[in-house]
């Protein structure tokens, strides 16, 4: 069954927001196939250190066939593990370097692309991908392709990935008289409406958790609904002037009023689980759907609900129903650091974690992660629950979206996110000049990171 990585490594994405804010910068280092590293004879027998941040047992036995099967490929490249390894313990050795660092890094930070990128602590790999003949447009999937680049340098690649959609509660459906999983946002406030059932000052079943605070309802995964833009072509922040960002906001505010109000949901909310234990509020039949990634759907048949789980892509807008099958993406990479002397080497195994078909599939299979090729999302030895094709169709959708690499990390995220906290709440009531403010914030943030 398709479990994602535990809570460690989930946790660890959903705190990417909060610790962009205050992650050490990393100082520049060489780009490029640099003089001081790719002059490596990859063809001679040789050692590469590689640091990757699973911990899981079943993850690091991932990890180590991943590596078993491209020493198998490559008899005289060795590869040394060094796994649980944080984005701050790597940054750190990106900039110190020495026989001990990492020669290939693997993170699921994608919001550290811009300063991995910017800062020269990873390689631009677009000259061993050019030598290589491999095109990335046509080797991963437009938002995966794009999540790994920064200003025109792409410092890393796509490592399996997590693409979002929609859990719901088949059984409450029917008792409802609901028939299908909503396909526009209208349909969805209308089914969130109908699969509420009230309890006093409480509920015995809640149609959806619209708050910001609840189990990944953040704003990205909201507003990639809504195919946003939130850089314009100088590097400006876009979101006062995409219309996006006003309908995704005001789309979350009228489910929190819809389904209750703020401070009634924040109690329920309080009374339910965490997102980890089986005890999650989608196990339990509290709350009947769910905007989750591929990895809660073994979570919660683990959890052996007394319902039957359906799955479905998250609705869009209205207007848009012919992208109806699209959805957030994001994921691990994987690159090079600029300190390395065996870069070329260090370009073996990266190109075959990350392009070679079989070696992405069987990572997948044993991770429970989406696949990070078009062809490995295609292949018939993927192994998934059927209902798992939903977000392998997600991740191959060229209409999906994913969040821009920044110079400073995530840290607009950290502010679009405080935004809706204040918006839901009622601290801000005018979100038009809420928008003003928050771009205006976006932009100083950048500028003092430059």
């Amino acid at each position: 069954m398709p479990t994602a990585a535990p809570g460690v490594i989930r946790a660890t994405r959903k705190a990417a927001l909060a610790l962009a804010a205050s992650a050490v910068l990393l100082t520049a280092a060489c780009t490029g196939q640099s003089d001081a590293g790719a002059t490596d004879d990859p063809t001679k027998d040789t050692t590469i250190n590689f640091w990757h941040a699973w911990s899981a047992p079943n993850e690091v036995a991932a990890v180590k066939s991943l590596v078993a099967g491209f020493e198998k490929a490559h008899s005289n490249i060795h590869v040394h593990i060094v796994g649980n390894m944080t984005d701050d313990k790597i940054n750190q050795a990106l900039r110190t370097g020495g026989g001990d660092a990492p020669d290939v890094i693997s993170s699921f930070t994608t919001n550290n692309v811009g300063k991995f990128c910017s800062s020269g602590a990873l390689i631009d790999l677009d000259p061993f991908l050019k030598k290589a003949g491999i095109d990335p447009a046509r080797t991963f999937p437009k938002a995966m392709n794009e999540y790994t680049r920064f200003d025109g340098d792409r410092c890393t690649v796509p490592l399996l990935g997590d693409a979002y959609g929609l859990y719901y509660n088949k059984t409450a459906f029917a008792k409802a008289g609901i028939k299908q999983p909503p396909r526009t946002w209208s349909e969805f406030e209308a089914d969130a409406k109908r699969l509420t059932v009230p309890a006093g000052d409480s509920y015995k079943q809640l149609g959806f958790m619209p708050d910001y605070h609840g189990w990944e309802t953040t704003t990205e995964h909201y507003f990639g609904q809504f195919s946003p833009t939130y850089f314009t072509a100088d590097g400006k922040s876009n979101v006062a002037k995409d219309p996006a960002f006003q309908q995704g906001f005001a789309l979350q505010k009228r489910l929190v009023d819809e389904l209750g109000g703020f401070r009634k949901l924040e109690r329920f909310r309080s009374t339910l689980g965490d997102e980890w234990g089986a005890k999650h509020p989608f196990h339990t039949g509290q709350v009947a759907m769910q905007l989750d990634g591929e990895w809660r759907l073994g979570m919660a048949e683990q959890a052996r609900p007394k319902f039957e789980i359906g799955v479905a892509p998250l609705p869009v807008p209205d207007d848009q129903l012919d992208q109806y099958g699209k959805g957030y993406i994001t994921g691990t990479i994987t690159g090079i650091a600029a300190t390395s002397r065996k870069q070329n080497a260090a370009w073996e195994f990266v190109k075959y974690i990350s392009t070679d078909t079989d070696a992405v599939v069987g990572f997948a299979n044993d991770i429970h992660n989406v696949p990070s090729t078009l062809a490995a999302l295609k292949s018939p030895r993927l192994k998934y629950d059927p209902r798992f094709k939903t977000f392998l169709d997600i991740a191959a959708d060229p209409d999906s979206t994913t969040t821009p690499a920044s110079l400073n990390g995530g840290q607009y995220l950290v502010t679009l996110q405080q935004l809706g906290y204040d918006y839901e709440s009622g601290r801000v009531t005018d979100l038009t000049a809420g928008l003003k403010k928050a771009a205006a914030q976006i932009d100083t943030d950048i500028a003092q990171a430059k």
